[in-house]
């Protein structure tokens, strides 16, 4: 059965051959169609948020690449002429520099995509509403029309059978403990209040995982989270993100820092006992003040007004609780969503305080390349609003092995062992789908 309906088809064809924007009214689940595309249409990029809008984007009309200190600069003026009706979609590395290791080839330290098909819309009660637009500027309309009335319907999503497979951890446990306790000892001598230290682990395996599949069970399993998928050559970036990094409509900016963390408790007895006392938790509330007052801070020359809470509130996922801070303001003067975001990565929630002293100390101790993992994904168009999600409960999908990431804020009250468990805590979103036995 064809996913995009005729009706569809048809106007965007008429509005081709009377020279207007080729935009149609379009109602399909914005899942269903990158998981349709993904294996025929080129590059898929998806983005959803946790109030029901979605952006997909199919194919690559045009592409802007950005290294360095002023990587966001450097997009924001690629963009400049962009219409403002138009979405890119953005992603990017935690390293100003990108990333080194082969398994992220492909992958930019920072780029903004224009898509072939571009998909925005919200969900609408039971079913989707939204826009369907395809780039006025490519070389053959007729194609891109033919290949979008050729997707068929998915079937409902597999659950991944990897077949046999292999799970290694990198670095060894033993080792990462040691990278938390070095970390301590640095806090306790005063070089740095807090760093976030990660880790990965892989899952060797002889099948790939269809990516697109695999974001369907998490968005069906974390709906609060930050949907998102992001192909590139031979591997796909995929996750749920429970962090906004920022975003901005018009001259409102939002932030929502999320640092300090519990498990869920098995019956709701417990469930709210470990919350009372993660809320309680004189580590976990310094750990988090730290991120909140940075974000504050670096947000506070853009606006005129900044709600900070004086409190957090918790915010329960599936697997993990965190302490959770909902900021808001209005901009003092033109921003970009751009501008928002080269100055606020990255904050105490991925790299630490001070920002320099812990990236450099992050550079020396971690063994592992994170990639776009604590970076962001997300969309702006061409007003300059947009969303950015942190790269969070995430994986790298290549040809034959999953990379799967996760970290723990380190403070000066942190212990190794309990640090571990909140990496394996966060790890299991995407290892209980990828290394199920």
């Amino acid at each position: 059965m064809p996913l995009i309906p005729r009706s569809v088809i048809e106007e965007l064809a008429a509005s081709f051959a009377a020279g207007r924007r080729p935009v149609a009214a379009c109602d399909v689940d914005p899942l269903e169609l990158a998981r349709a595309a993904e294996t025929t249409f080129g590059p898929v990029r998806f983005f959803s948020d946790p109030q029901g809008e979605a952006t997909v984007g199919l194919g690559t009309a045009e592409r802007f690449v950005a290294a360095g200190a002023d990587r966001f600069g450097r997009l924001r003026g690629a963009l400049e002429r962009l219409a403002p009706h138009r979405r890119a979609l953005v992603g990017f590395s935690f390293s100003d520099a990108g990333p080194t290791d082969g398994a992220w080839a492909g992958f930019a330290a920072a780029e903004a995509v224009l898509p072939v098909v571009a998909l925005a819309t919200r969900r609408d009660g039971d079913g989707w509403s939204g826009t369907m637009e395809v780039a006025a500027e490519v070389d053959d309309p007729s194609a891109v029309l033919a290949a979008l009335a050729d997707l068929a319907t998915p079937a409902p999503p597999r659950i991944p059978d990897v077949g046999d497979h292999v799970v290694a951890s990198h670095p060894s446990v033993t080792a990462w403990r040691l990278e938390v306790a070095e970390a301590v000892d640095a806090i306790r001598s005063g070089s740095l209040d807090k760093v976030v230290l990660a880790r990965a682990v892989t899952v060797a395996s002889a099948r790939r995982p269809l990516p697109f599949d695999l974001l369907a069970h998490l968005a069906s399993a974390y709906p609060r989270c930050y949907g998102f998928g992001w192909g590139s050559g031979a591997a796909t970036f995929v996750g749920a993100s429970p962090e906004l990094l920022v975003s901005r409509s018009g001259d409102v900016v939002r932030s929502n820092p999320l640092a300090g963390s519990a498990r869920r408790g098995e019956g709701d007895v417990e469930d709210r006992a470990i919350g009372r006392a993660l809320m309680a938790s004189d580590k976990d509330r310094v750990e988090h003040a730290i991120v909140v007052e940075d974000v504050a801070a670096r947000l506070g020359p853009y606006t005129s007004h900044l709600a900070v809470p004086a409190e957090p509130s918790l915010r329960r996922m599936a697997t993990v609780q965190h302490l959770s801070s909902s900021i808001e303001g209005r901009l003092s003067g033109p921003t970009h969503l751009l501008d928002l975001v080269g100055a606020l990565h990255p904050t105490p929630a991925v790299g630490g305080t001070p920002r320099e002293e812990a990236v450099r100390f992050i550079e020396k101790v971690e063994g592992i390349d994170r990639g776009w993992y604590t970076g962001g994904v997300g969309w702006v168009d061409g007003s300059g609003d947009g969303a950015v999600a942190i790269g969070l409960r995430c994986g790298l999908l290549g040809p034959d092995r999953a990379v799967v990431y996760a970290g723990a804020g380190i403070v000066a009250d942190s212990d190794p062992d309990a640090e571990l468990v909140e990496t394996r805590l966060k790890f299991r979103p995407l290892l209980e789908l990828l290394a199920a036995t």
